[in-house]
């Protein structure tokens, strides 16, 4: 079995992306980190794996930009998800013969952003989407650099997106609340300005429309997108007495296990009295009490599929109209919703 980047990190105890700057040998990492990296790479025999990658001439370089607005989604407490895009980019550019260069951004100017790309160009540039609106994608429209935007989707846009499929994730959460027997399904909203978490309540609206739900607003509660955060304003609406429906679903894990904590401080048996489901299937997920019942969606997969559609700009029809992908998840079911079929 190949070694990849992520085993070195954990070895290593840093991120995927340091790894990826020290291998590709690009500034970024001490020398301590970098000599560290180095050792364990070799100790687990990833040199033999790259050589073989890299004898080849390298094509260019395919630049990542991680870019937190706000940083309410694109933060630590989602660098799990962040790392495994990265590892998806990074191993289809090897596979394709490019560098991949990975830069930080924290701005609300896109100006800087669209500068840097200008002043220091590359083949092509990935960017993480997560925070941008509408018009801030749309400020990029001038560049002539080859790019594709991911974690986020925008119709009437002329840009490359790959994202996640939300509507039809949301249909598969609600639909398992409903085969599970819950006609009160709730939905644990942030007003974030993050396009997927649109999409997802949007998603919600259109489930329970098609299995003939009618939406209350009474069963929507708006918290913050931070674990604390979501843990303050779940425990304040449950102060005002608020009666929880049978069912919810959590905009992401990350609110999820906010909002699990103050359910069950207030009395709440999850699942016994609520059964909830969250989005994301972060690591945390698998050992909450109970374990998180909670979609996936491969976050490698989309980094594979974005540097690939980058080389076909780049290598087969430069030419070609803007592509926009979506990829479909899959629900993790644990132990956090419960079977109100089964007899009592």
């Amino acid at each position: 079995m190949s070694v990849k980047i992520k085993d070195i990190a954990r070895e290593a105890n840093v991120s995927i992306a340091t790894v990826s700057l020290v291998l590709n040998n690009k500034p970024g990492a001490s020398s301590s980190t970098r000599e560290k990296i180095m050792k364990i790479a070799r100790e687990m025999n990833y040199g033999l794996y790259r050589l073989s990658i890299t004898a080849t001439v390298r094509k260019g370089t395919i630049r990542f930009l991680k870019i937190a607005k706000h940083g309410q989604t694109v933060n630590r407490d989602h660098d799990v998800f962040i790392s495994d895009y990265i590892e998806g980019l990074d191993q289809d550019a090897k596979l394709t013969g490019y560098n991949l260069e990975i830069n930080t951004f924290k701005t609300t100017d896109m100006s800087v952003i669209i500068r840097s790309i200008e002043e220091h160009p590359v083949n092509g540039v990935i960017i993480l989407g997560t925070e941008l609106s509408f018009e801030d994608i749309k400020a990029f429209e001038h560049l002539t650099t080859p790019i594709v935007f991911i974690d986020t989707y925008y119709d009437y846009l002329n840009f490359n997106f790959v994202d996640m499929n939300n509507i039809d994730s949301v249909y598969q959460i609600v639909t398992n609340f409903v085969q599970n027997g819950h006609k009160e399904i709730g939905f644990i909203r942030t007003p974030i300005d993050v396009n997927n978490f649109r999409q997802r309540e949007i998603g919600y609206r259109q489930a329970l429309k098609r299995f003939e739900i009618s939406y209350s607003e009474k069963h929507v509660f708006s918290v913050d997108s931070t674990f604390d955060g979501a843990y303050q304003d779940m425990r304040t609406i449950l102060k005002k007495g608020v009666k929880l429906p049978s069912a919810l679903f959590s905009s992401n894990d990350i609110i999820a296990y906010g909002c699990i904590k103050a359910i069950k401080e207030a009395g709440y048996r999850v699942p016994d009295d609520v059964s909830i489901i969250g989005f994301d299937d972060l690591p945390l997920s698998a050992v909450m009490d109970p374990p998180l019942t909670t979609m996936k969606v491969s976050k490698k997969r989309i980094g594979q599929l974005s540097m690939r559609l980058m080389n076909n700009m780049l290598e087969v029809d430069p030419g070609m109209p803007p592509v926009k992908i979506t990829v479909c998840g899959r629900l993790i079911l644990r132990k956090s919703v419960r079977d109100l079929n089964a007899k009592k």
